[in-house]
Parts: C-alpha cells; sequence; structure tokens
C-alpha cells in the first residue's frame, strides 16, 4: 500500500465478480508462475516415495496395453488388423489417460484445497489448469512410449507410416481432450461441495466410460445403432481421429470432430458459470 497526497493506493485490488460468466483472463496469466509450481508439486508428489517413482508413467501403460492384448485380443478375439494390436492399444490409452488423468484431477478441486482456498487469494482456477497441464507432461512421457513402438516397428517389423495433413491434427486434439477433461472435471468439482457422492463415482464412471469409447476396439466392428451410440460419446471421435492421424484405416469424419468440438466449448463454458458461482460462498458447505 502506498500514500499519495493523503489518499491510500492499493497495489492490487480484489473484488466479487460482476458476472457469474465473466473470466479474467489477464488475472489467469499474472499467476503463471503459480500454476507451473502448482504443476511441478503434482508431478513430484505423484508418485512419491515409491520405489520406481517417475517409471510407473510408462509402467502403468504398459501392463495395460499387455492386458488388453491378452484379455480383449487373445480371449474376445477382437481384431486390429491392419494395425498391430500394441500399437492399437497404446495409441487409445496415449490420449484416453490424458482426458482421464485431467477430469478426476480437477473433479475435487474445493474439497482437496479448501484449507489452501481459505488462507490465501488467488484465481481459483489456477488450481484445475495445474492439473491440466501437469497431466500433459504424463501424456508427454506415454507419447514417447507410444513412439518409441511405432518407429520399432517401422524399423524392423515393416510398418509403414503415411503422411498426411491429419497428422497435423493431433495438437488440436490433445489440446481437445484436456479441455474436455478440464470442463468436466470443473464441474463436477463444483456439484462435490454439496454432494459428495459424485467423487466416489468419478473413478467408477470414468472406467465404464472408456467402454463406450472406441479405446480397446476399432469402429470398424460397429454397425447400426451401436455405432451411432458410440459416437454419441463426444471423445470417440478424438480417440478414433489420434489413431486416424498414425494409422490411416477406417475413415475421418468433419462432422463427428465438430460435434466433439461443441460439446467441449459447451462443457467449459458451463463449467466456468458453475465454477464462477461456487466459489464464492464453497467454504460455507466444504
Amino acid at each position: 500500500m502506498q500514500e499519495k497526497e493523503g489518499k491510500e493506493h492499493w497495489d492490487t485490488v480484489i473484488h466479487a465478480k460482476k458476472h457469474k460468466l465473466s473470466f479474467n483472463f489477464s488475472e489467469i496469466w499474472r499467476y503463471r508462475d503459480l500454476i507451473l509450481q502448482f504443476a511441478k508439486r503434482d508431478i513430484a508428489t505423484v508418485y512419491n516415495q515409491t520405489i520406481l517413482g517417475p517409471l510407473w508413467f510408462l509402467i502403468q501403460p504398459i501392463l495395460t496395453t499387455l492386458l488388453f492384448m491378452v484379455v480383449f485380443g487373445g480371449i474376445a478375439n477382437i481384431k486390429t488388423d491392419p494395425v498391430p494390436s500394441i500399437l492399437f492399444y497404446l495409441s487409445g490409452l496415449t490420449i484416453w489417460n490424458y482426458f482421464t488423468n485431467s477430469f478426476t484431477s480437477t473433479a475435487n478441486t474445493f474439497v482437496v484445497n479448501a484449507a489452501i482456498f481459505g488462507k490465501v487469494y488467488f484465481p481459483r482456477l489456477v488450481t484445475p489448469l495445474s492439473k491440466v497441464i501437469s497431466g500433459l507432461f504424463i501424456f508427454s512421457v506415454q507419447m514417447l512410449l507410444f513412439l518409441a513402438i511405432f518407429i520399432y516397428f517401422m524399423i524392423f517389423k515393416g510398418l509403414t507410416f503415411h503422411f498426411t495433413p491429419y497428422f497435423l491434427l493431433i495438437p488440436y486434439l490433445i489440446l481437445m481432450m484436456g479441455a474436455m477433461g478440464l470442463g468436466g472435471g470443473i464441474i463436477i468439482s463444483s456439484l462435490t461441495t454439496k454432494y459428495r457422492d459424485l467423487s466416489y463415482l468419478v473413478t467408477f464412471g470414468v472406467q465404464l466410460l472408456m467402454y463406450v469409447t472406441p479405446v480397446i476396439y476399432p469402429m470398424s466392428l460397429l454397425t447400426g445403432k451401436k455405432r451411432l451410440l458410440i459416437l454419441a460419446n463426444p471423445m470417440s471421435a478424438v480417440v478414433e481421429d489420434f489413431r486416424y492421424a498414425f494409422f490411416p484405416v477406417g475413415a475421418f469424419n468433419w462432422t463427428h470432430l465438430i460435434y466433439s468440438t461443441v460439446f467441449t466449448i459447451i462443457a467449459l463454458l458451463l463449467g466456468i458459470l458453475l465454477f464462477n458461482k461456487i466459489e464464492r460462498n464453497f467454504m460455507d458447505t466444504v
């Protein structure tokens, strides 16, 4: 605080939002260092005090992929031709894991951070944003694993890669998965301040959601109403298009991608609306 000519001058003034949909981008940008610090903390503490540490970022998708190969490829006999099964499952898991990490980690923002929120001011949206950014680091590690196996198949197994313009959509698809996870996560986070039961349903619900997303089976196996049902899931187009960028088999549909984009935008707007509404008095209910 400074005084000029007998008047008080404050360096920072905190005031309530005038509208529930108001979103101060400049304020979020001013706190970008805090976002990065939170993201670094999240990465460092995920597997803190574990023997293998960050190696779990790689072990988890490897073990899950091997399980899928045995159960769905071997027992259920779900064909992934002409894509090698390990690349098929790993490509779907890589992008899907980023969504689940973003969604589940932001779904309990208010409850987990109630002690911090009650002591110091900073834009509350900083916390879920840091979760999405830290999830991007984990995604990058798992993406490198996928690319390493992909290159191995190109060199030693004769797998051919045809560069297409759809490959350039990969950053956009990653952004969509992060935004979709953020939007859905802050919606759930806003609701769990009053309805704690939702927090118990998040992990279970995400696991069920994977089975209505083409992570473990190709869309080419589905026809009729079953295909329409899976395509109604906005994440289906993102997973399918991400895989299509590497293995141009099947069909790329712009309509499905636009549908997923619109859904993501609506989820983010609704999430911000609820988040701004709840953050005003969430300390009374948490």
